[in-house]
């Protein structure tokens, strides 16, 4: 009797549709939101001031810019699957890390983090873009940001409020379990011969030979420093939002709930969306860029009247969720189909570069002025790109 090495039931299960990466998504943004704002507070706490944790950001996040453009290579040297297992090892690692009180473990944590985060993002976007018809790339990225809201709605607040009432360790452990549940289910469309973890068997060009291909092209370029800015700000907001307010004189699990709720604008991401695609994505990207960075700068302003400051902050967010219904529609609008590996490699970059920038940035300015100095830059960095949608297709 012939002897098959796949069972038949396999061969005629359904192909994943939009909603398995969602989910992939969404289980992958539990392992980050609950760290979001713990790891800065942390971060403050054992470094002692803002500056010092730019600087930390500022040196972690090289790691993370070169790690991504090296990234595409070891891809195809070990194959998706297991680049994307190597990203969850190094966030088990990151966790361990992040237990210690020794500041240079908890940076070599930190890297950690950044470069499996890397890892995670660029194998995800390449199932993406393998398997998301281009024509349903509009409807994919808002229904993508709502199922990775109630993470980073909840996640802020839980890790931290873990962190004060139980120890740190209970809220690593926790991160932990979400990431062996990411793991697990990966692995499983593996193991049931799931077309969205092939692995083309083209060879990646040499990482810094496409650059000048991404950033000769117009639109590429554009989409490229319109996501570098919106990453720039969240950046902001998750690392100096929860300092400014603690040292402001709110208590951990008070900032913790702040950004919760400020991060709970996610869930707005898919009406966003919609009103983008009946109205335009350029008409959203403009009106959010530039209602963010007007009242992120108010924050400064208005730094006298500390309650008046938590409702900027979480409008702030409100505002920049406009951004977020948009997503990275910019790219994947523009990115032709037969480079898409190449040109995603460099795209990613964007996070990395506003991850290097902005605690460098900050960094001198800290040096001159007071923490509220950093929501002037970040909303006039907002502004900036609200004068760039110009430059976007009407018919986005």
């Amino acid at each position: 009797m012939r002897r098959t090495s796949v069972p038949l039931w396999l061969s005629s299960a359904p192909k994943p549709r939009a909603g398995t990466f969602i989910l992939l998504f969404a289980i992958e943004a539990w392992s980050r939101a609950t760290l979001i704002t713990l790891v800065p507070l942390q971060a403050h706490k054992l470094l002692g001031d803002a500056q010092s944790v730019s600087v930390i950001y500022f040196v972690v996040s090289i790691v993370g810019l070169l790690s991504t453009m090296i990234i595409p290579m070891i891809v195809y040297k070990i194959r998706r699957r297991w680049a994307f297992s190597l990203g969850g090892l190094l966030m088990m690692l990151a966790l361990w890390g992040y237990g210690s009180t020794d500041p240079v473990l908890f940076a070599i944590a930190l890297a950690c983090q950044v470069v499996a985060t890397a890892f995670l993002e660029i194998v995800m976007n390449l199932f993406v873009l393998d398997h998301v018809p281009r024509a349903e790339i509009t409807k994919f990225e808002p229904r993508r940001l709502v199922f990775v809201a109630a993470p980073f709605t909840f996640g802020p607040w839980l890790g931290v409020w873990m962190a004060e009432t139980v120890s740190p360790q209970a809220t690593f452990f926790l991160v932990g379990v979400f990431v062996a549940l990411l793991m697990a289910f990966f692995w499983f469309l593996r193991m049931t011969d799931n077309p969205a973890v092939t692995m083309p068997l083209k060879p990646p060009p040499n990482p810094f030979g496409y650059l000048p291909r991404f950033f000769v092209q117009p639109r590429l370029r554009l989409a490229w420093v319109l996501a570098t800015g919106r990453s720039a700000w969240w950046m902001m907001f998750f690392v100096y939002a929860p300092i400014y307010l603690t040292t402001s004189g709110y208590s951990p699990e008070t900032t913790g709930l702040i950004m919760s709720c400020s991060l709970g604008s996610l869930f707005l991401a898919g009406i966003w969306g919609a009103i983008g695609r009946k109205y335009g994505m350029r008409s959203i990207l403009m009106m959010g860029y530039a209602l963010a960075g007007v009242i992120t700068i108010s924050i400064a302003v208005l730094q006298d009247w500390p309650s008046l400051v938590l409702v900027l902050v979480v409008m702030s967010a409100f505002a920049a969720s406009l951004v977020d219904g948009a997503g990275n529609i910019p790219f994947l609008r523009a990115v032709h189909p037969y480079e898409r590996a190449e040109m995603t490699s460099v795209f990613v970059t964007y996070r990395h570069t506003a991850q290097l920038v902005t605690p460098g940035v900050f960094a001198m300015v800290l040096g001159v002025f007071a923490l509220p100095a950093v929501f002037v830059a970040g909303g006039t960095c907002f502004l900036g790109m609200a004068w760039l949608t110009r430059y976007l297709p009407k018919k986005l």
